[in-house]
């Protein structure tokens, strides 16, 4: 599929409350079968749930969704980049530095709220 997009934890919040630009442009992608996720995101995503009727809905809307895993090489890629990071005085978090490595590793845009992720080389940014 071309032009996947991995959807940041922030995205998918601002999905869930609804009405909003970013909120109807996410729901297009969904719909359009662009979205993909990851552990990490699922992480996030699954420990804010407040009510079953939620996580019945998130998880349901989570299985349609292709799935990007953490292997091997891409843990070393990750910890490379947070290292260069580092270096150039930029220190993220740690569930950032692996959805970008994700990304990057299999050319994805990042659909993302949180503008640090403009801070990382190489890294696709999803605007709408």
């Amino acid at each position: 599929m071309k032009n996947r997009i991995l959807a940041d934890t922030t995205a998918w919040i601002e999905f869930f409350r609804g009405k909003s630009k970013v909120a109807d442009r996410f729901e297009m992608l969904l719909i359009e079968n662009a979205v993909c996720t990851c552990g990490v995101v699922m992480f996030e995503v699954l420990q804010g749930i407040k009510s079953e009727g939620e996580k019945n809905k998130i998880l349901s809307i989570l299985a349609t969704l292709p799935y990007f895993e953490m292997m091997k090489k891409l843990w070393q890629s990750a910890a490379e980049l947070s290292l260069s990071l580092k270096k150039n005085g930029v220190n993220l978090p740690l569930s950032d530095i692996l959805i970008a490595a994700i990304a990057v590793e299999n050319d994805l845009s990042i659909y993302t709220l949180d503008n640090h992720f403009t801070l990382i080389p190489n890294l696709k940014l999803y605007s709408f």
